[in-house]
């Protein structure tokens, strides 16, 4: 299956829906984005002010010197908020009391804009970015494993961190920035229209013309954002994969192929990007080149105003230029809001799969409580498919296990056997049939209340980077050192962990490497043991382990099995033959069932011709194979 459409769930959201659902997200934290306004609308009407300011001394500086030429009829200052300096004043006062003005207002828009930037950093990476990372890890806790066998590591991996980044952009880059633009577009427009109408009019005639380009951009490159997504997804999915199996990589000598595969990948990513990037490099241009034909208009047309003493030097020709040099900033930041606009949608898309995605394996509103399970299992006519539609990995099984009997499942690859496992924990629900537990469908159980009533040892057994008792107690985290001990002695781990230069508290290596396969096996068992579980799940747990290690194994195994229900896959007869009943699985159907010695008898069956290739020398499996071929 391609890896591009394995990670795609469920329809794409429309932009309007994706939108709403960030404003809903945006307006959880409407208060501390409110300040966030706030402050900066302060900041903005700071920055006017000192404009204005600074206008109102080139204006003063020219009346002065009109005065000292002697022209007539000059046009009164307007000195803001109905202040006007004292006629005693000398003009070098007047300047340095405007220069002393300018200076505060930048200096406290200074304070402001510090105060402003930790803020917002707050607000989004201290707040957002950690809410919504912890909702989504949250989700995919209590996502059924359906959900991951769709997904590759890499983009669950990019969903919980750049997804949820790029998400964040939305309220820091777009929303507060939005809002501040338009406040800041209509107070600049409310100003310029103050100083004179017709100039203003003509001087925007070419902004609609940026609108069209920021939408028509937008267009264009939101799929391309996605197939980025996508694509840095299989690059995070190949080096993961690396990590994982260097051993393999090593081992065959395949690290010059591996870093080929990663260079083809790599250069992938940044041949989209560089798409995108062209298209942004269009864009830029396009917005810049649209505004400056607003600063033309102002020097002929606001020019001619002037000349004809309409306008004044300072409040009018040079605010109004400035106003709209900064308006076309404001503007300019379109096209940047565009681009993070649509990096924004796409990984909101991605992290909404997740958050959206249907929790399948559900607790019942009034779930049964488990108490005193004696451990009887029945499988009335149960299939499964993994993929809707598709075909039945098991089909129309029944069989019961009573109290403390050991079942056994012997298959093919593909026969059905990991199915069996994982619906009895409630990993997945049966597609049709269901599955009892003393009598009770596991569907009116809690999910967690009946997996604690099911210890579960996987064929590969994974430990986390702690300590061993840390790892004992994972599914027990109050287990005192008396329990992790007795969990220990029951998986015949006690005497190797004992040796250990901490004992219990030696921690383990990433995926306990500096274990034996044995020793991991055994510690596994000691974790499924320790809320003594009446039901056992035991993944041939023997199958990676050499015949001098499989005793001690089965050793913890006999152990663990004593008074549980027991349910084991295997392959190796000495294992076998210690099930109360031996099921064969054939392309997800029970073929035969019976103890090791009826099974034995059944000549024909595919148990006697699996334990006769056991038994026998490389040669008569040579021979018993082209019988079976003839």
């Amino acid at each position: 299956m391609d890896s591009h459409s394995k990670d795609h769930v469920g329809p794409q959201l429309p932009t309007s829906a994706i939108v709403r659902r960030l404003l809903r997200l945006a307006w959880r934290y409407r208060w501390l984005c409110s300040a966030v306004l706030a402050v900066q609308i302060v900041i903005l009407i700071l920055n006017l002010s000192g404009l204005r300011l600074v206008g109102l001394g080139v204006d003063y500086i020219e009346h002065e010197w009109r005065l000292m030429r002697g022209e007539s009829g000059l046009q009164l200052l307007r000195w803001p908020f109905g202040w006007s300096p004292p006629q005693a004043w000398s003009p070098v006062r007047v300047v340095g009391t405007i220069v002393i003005a300018i200076l505060a207002f930048n200096f406290l828009r200074f304070l402001l804009s510090v105060g402003d930037t930790i803020l917002t950093n707050y607000v989004v990476q201290s707040k957002l970015v950690v809410d919504l990372r912890a909702a989504v890890y949250d989700k995919m806790q209590r996502l059924s494993l359906r959900f991951f066998d769709a997904k590759t590591s890499g983009s669950l991996i990019n969903r919980v961190t750049s997804d949820i980044q790029t998400t964040r952009m939305f309220v820091q880059e777009v929303l507060i920035k939005t809002i501040i633009l338009s406040v800041t577009l209509v107070i600049f427009l409310v100003f310029m229209l103050g100083i004179n109408v017709r100039l203003t009019l003509a001087c925007l005639l070419p902004t609609p013309l940026i609108w069209y380009f920021a939408a028509l951009y937008g267009r264009i490159v939101n799929p391309q954002y996605r197939k980025n997504r996508e694509l840095t997804d299989d690059l995070v999915a190949c080096m993961v994969e690396s990590i994982q199996g260097v051993h393999v990589i090593k081992g065959f000598a395949m690290q010059d192929e591996e870093i080929r595969h990663f260079s083809r990948l790599n250069r992938e990513v940044r041949d989209q990007k560089q798409r995108i990037f062209h298209y942004h490099s269009l864009l830029v241009p396009a917005i810049q080149g649209t505004n400056h034909l607003g600063l033309l208009i102002l020097i002929v047309y606001g020019g001619y105003l002037f000349m004809q003493g309409q306008i004044t030097l300072g409040t009018g020709l040079l605010v109004f230029y400035s106003l709209l040099l900064q308006f076309s900033v404001q503007i300019d930041q379109l096209a940047n809001m565009s681009n993070i606009m649509q990096q924004a949608m796409v990984g909101a898309q991605r992290v909404f799969e997740v958050l959206d995605a249907p929790i399948e394996i559900k607790a019942p509103a009034r779930p049964l409580k488990l108490h005193s399970v004696q451990g009887r299992v029945e499988f009335a006519n149960v299939s499964f498919n993994y993929e809707e539609n598709g075909l039945n990995a098991i089909q129309d099984i029944s069989f019961s296990a009573e109290p403390g009997q050991c079942i056994a499942f012997l298959g093919a690859t593909g026969s059905g056997k990991s199915t069996l496992f994982n619906l009895i924990p409630r990993f997945y629900d049966p597609s049709a049939g269901c599955i009892l537990l003393d009598g009770h469908d596991l569907r009116a159980f809690d999910p967690d209340d009946l997996r604690r009533n099911v210890g579960m040892v996987f064929q590969e057994s994974f430990l986390f980077s702690t300590t061993i008792a840390a790892n004992i107690a994972f599914g027990h985290p109050e287990a005192t050192a008396q329990q992790i001990e007795n969990a220990a002695r029951i998986a015949a781990a006690h005497d190797f962990i004992t040796e250990m230069p901490r004992g219990y508290n030696t921690v383990l290596e990433e995926g306990g490497d500096n274990l034996s396969g044995g020793q991991r096996q055994r510690l596994a068992i000691a974790r499924a043991v320790i809320l003594e579980p009446p039901v056992l799940l035991l993944d041939d747990p023997t199958a990676a382990i050499d015949p001098e290690t499989e005793e001690d194994i089965m050793t913890a195994m006999d152990n663990a099995m004593r008074g549980r229900t027991t349910f084991i896959v295997a392959h190796r007869l000495s294992t076998l033959k210690r099930a109360d009943r031996i099921i064969v699985l054939d392309q997800g159907r029970i073929v035969e069932q019976g103890t090791h010695d009826d099974l034995m008898n059944n000549r024909g069956g595919l148990y006697l011709e699996a334990a006769l290739h056991q038994m026998a020398d490389p040669a008569t499996r040579q021979i018993l194979d082209s019988l079976g071929d003839s």
